[in-house]
């Protein structure tokens, strides 16, 4: 007996081995020769937008200066508020970045481009788990699409790419699990299926699409095989789906009149929305960053019908072929359900531009694909083409359009006012842009084309308060102040808690001398946003501005705990200390605020002051030189820079400066006063005898 079990023992030690050696075969050199020409077509295609500058709401996903250090790394994890979503593997993910290369935008959409590309073989090692025909095709297809080019070429939406790795990586680690039981397999999908839905929540749909395919490899469903074990997964969707409903109303701001949709509404829209995503995945023009958003009205209802009950019949047809065919019912239902979280039944911020958007679907868009991927395969086959070099040949055809349309749309991607720009020549009415070009335009100095774009903002959403908020601020750079406070009270009234709003507002009542009104609006922004260093800085200098001294340095003091590092404070500080007659103090805080932001001509302006103060003639000199190499419009440093040069006598260059801060603020008394003094005494000391020796 135990001879006859030593064959069966030695039989199966070597298994493992000859798995090994099997998946070691499994990389064939044709298979190396795709992943390497699919990662050099995705690296080719997204090269425009290498060097794309951040975007929309992309400087609030790049780690923000408070979230830089290991305790901002805790808060991503356990505080809901900390970022812009509360997605904690993906802000982890951006916090490593940052470490590395800082707010370089090339580094992040290198990581973009590159975890684009995992997934796409990724795509290519799930549909070969499954045997469907086409794999490669299919991974070339979605790594090479254009419409997933706001998905790359976007750093926001490395949510996305990133998702879609861990997505992938759970459904092969599950679909090893469902073929040989282990459970370690199932604890890797488990793992995985966490991060993804840690990095966006459109993955909650993982287990459903799982079903769906269980379904169209037998036939059926089994209860003990097939559903129970996905149950701990439905049970992590359902509670992230809850949890993340309630961030994007509560937090985000996806609840009011703009997602006032009635039930028919919401049952009429995934219609529509269906068919506008197949019609860009199979005719991929006239992409948009932001499209038109569509108007469900009650007298035009049948419109959203009509794409609703060809869809449904689309299914019924599907689902009438299902006996011989399943793959194309099951294409479908997964397409539409991960696109489901965006269908209108829920609310998503987004939805306030668009009902739809181009990212929406970078996963969904699987489905579809393939589909297509497997049905050009079984053609091929089925011609007897497929192990023949035409069979290449016609695949390169069907990608080269696509990857010629992928590089030319990836080019729009490359700074903010060509993305805007382009979208508004295909969508005038996207109110929001104008707001977004505005800001552009305004940090560039061109207000008057600046004002223009919130005007048109703010005539096709008159009740947009980020461009009321946005207006302000350019109206009181212009010295507008009258104006600037009506569109900041508008702000707040249509947003009453709209922090950044009621900040300015003070500002600019501070302006205008109304120091105690200010003071009430910076309250009011501090109750809503209590960690805001710039609202406490404000505090600070209205209070230094009245002589309220030791009050001021108390504001700093609470600004320097919440951030210890930040130039602004540090600068206001010394300013505070100078007032107070401090100056060694105020010449310490100049100089932390240098360290911290060495490009500073404002503090090398205060600093060069506070040493001139202290009989430093030569090392003030130096300063407010430097404070002009930094910034050569700096009116008030050459103003400073010809009074300490004519304290020297040195009155021709000190005329000569005096005229600069003349020429650049007309409106400058002092510097005209000075002017004429220096003159004044350059002209009496020529008309004054010189002493000469008589022979």
């Amino acid at each position: 007996m135990k001879r006859r079990n030593r064959p069966t023992s030695s039989a199966r030690s070597p298994q493992p081995r000859q798995e090994s050696i099997a998946a070691a075969r499994a990389i064939a050199p044709k298979d190396w020769l795709f992943i390497v020409a699919l990662l050099a077509a995705v690296v080719l295609v997204y090269q425009p937008a290498w060097h794309g500058a951040l975007l929309w709401d992309d400087d609030m996903h790049v780690t923000r200066p408070d979230l830089q250090s290991w305790h901002g790394l805790c808060r991503i994890w356990f505080d809901v508020g900390a970022t812009l979503q509360y997605y904690p593997v993906l802000h982890s993910a951006f916090w490593i970045e940052h470490a590395l290369w800082g707010d370089a935008p090339l580094g992040y959409h290198l990581v973009n481009v590159f975890l684009h590309a995992t997934a796409a073989l990724m795509v290519a090692l799930v549909l070969r788990r499954l045997k469907i025909p086409g794999a490669y095709l299919a991974a070339a297809i979605f790594a090479l699409h254009p419409v997933h080019v706001e998905s790359v070429a976007w750093i926001s939406e490395q949510k996305n790419t990133l998702s879609a790795v861990f997505y992938l990586g759970a459904a092969l680690a599950y679909l090893r699990f469902d073929g040989n039981r282990r459970w370690g397999w199932y604890l890797a999908a488990i793992g995985l299926f966490l991060l993804a839905v840690l990095s966006k929540i459109v993955t909650v749909t993982l287990p459903a699409a799982l079903l769906v395919v269980f379904w169209w490899q037998r036939g059926k469903l089994s209860w003990r095989r097939d559903v129970l074990p996905l149950l701990p997964f439905f049970a992590v969707s359902l509670i992230a789906g809850l949890f993340v409903t309630w961030v994007e109303r509560k937090m985000i701001g996806a609840e009011g009149p703009d997602f006032a949709l009635s039930l028919m509404d919401r049952c009429l829209l995934p219609g529509r929305v269906v068919w506008f995503y197949l019609a860009k995945l199979f005719w991929p023009t006239d992409l948009l960053f932001m499209y038109c958003r569509w108007q469900i009205s009650p007298a035009v209802w049948w419109q959203f019908l009509i794409p609703l009950a060809a869809l449904l019949v689309l299914l019924a047809a599907l689902w009438a072929v299902r006996r011989r065919w399943r793959g194309p019912l099951a294409g479908m239902l997964f397409f539409i359900g991960a696109l489901f979280p965006i269908l209108g039944f829920l609310n998503v911020y987004w939805f306030v531009f668009s009902f739809v958007a181009d990212h929406f679907q970078y996963l969904a868009s699987l489905g579809i694909i393939t589909l297509a991927a497997a049905g050009v395969a079984l053609l091929l086959d089925r011609w007897g083409l497929s192990a023949r070099p035409i069979a290449c040949v016609l695949c390169l055809t069907l990608l080269a359009p696509l990857a010629a349309l992928t590089w030319r749309q990836s080019r729009i991607y490359r700074d903010g006012e060509t993305l805007y720009r382009t979208t508004l020549d295909a969508n005038p009415r996207c109110w929001v842009l104008y707001n977004n070009l505005g800001l552009i335009l305004a940090g560039r100095g061109q207000t008057d084309e600046a004002i223009a774009c919130y005007n048109k903002a703010l005539d096709l959403k008159p009740d947009d308060s980020v461009a009321h908020n946005n207006f302000g601020m350019v109206l009181a750079n212009c010295g507008r102040l009258d104006e600037a406070i009506a569109h900041y009270q508008e702000a707040v009234a249509i947003e009453p808690r709209y922090a950044e709003a009621y900040n300015n507002l003070g500002l600019a009542l501070a302006s205008r001398g109304q120091i105690d009104e200010a003071l009430a609006q910076y309250d009011k922004a501090l109750k809503l946003r209590p960690d805001v260093v710039g609202t406490i800085n404000n505090i600070g200098l209205a209070l230094a501005g009245r002589g309220q001294i030791d009050q001021a340095l108390a504001q700093y003091d609470k600004a320097l705990r919440i951030k210890p590092d930040d130039d602004e404070t540090l600068n206001n500080l010394g300013l505070a200390l100078a007032k107070a007659g401090r100056l060694d103090e105020a010449i310490a805080c100049y100089g932390k605020s240098l360290k911290a932001k060495p490009d500073s001509a404002e503090a090398y302006y205060n600093l060069g002051a506070a040493l001139f103060g202290q009989g430093r003639v030569d090392e003030a000199i130096a300063h407010y030189r430097k404070a002009l190499e930094l910034q050569p419009d700096y009116a008030r440093a050459y103003n400073n820079l010809g009074a300490v040069l004519a304290g020297r006598g040195e009155m021709e260059e000190a005329i000569t400066h005096f005229n600069k801060a003349v020429e650049l603020d007309p409106n400058n008394l002092n510097a005209r006063e000075n002017r004429d003094a220096a003159i004044a005494e350059r002209e009496a000391s020529r008309q004054s005898p010189s002493i000469r020796a008589h022979p």
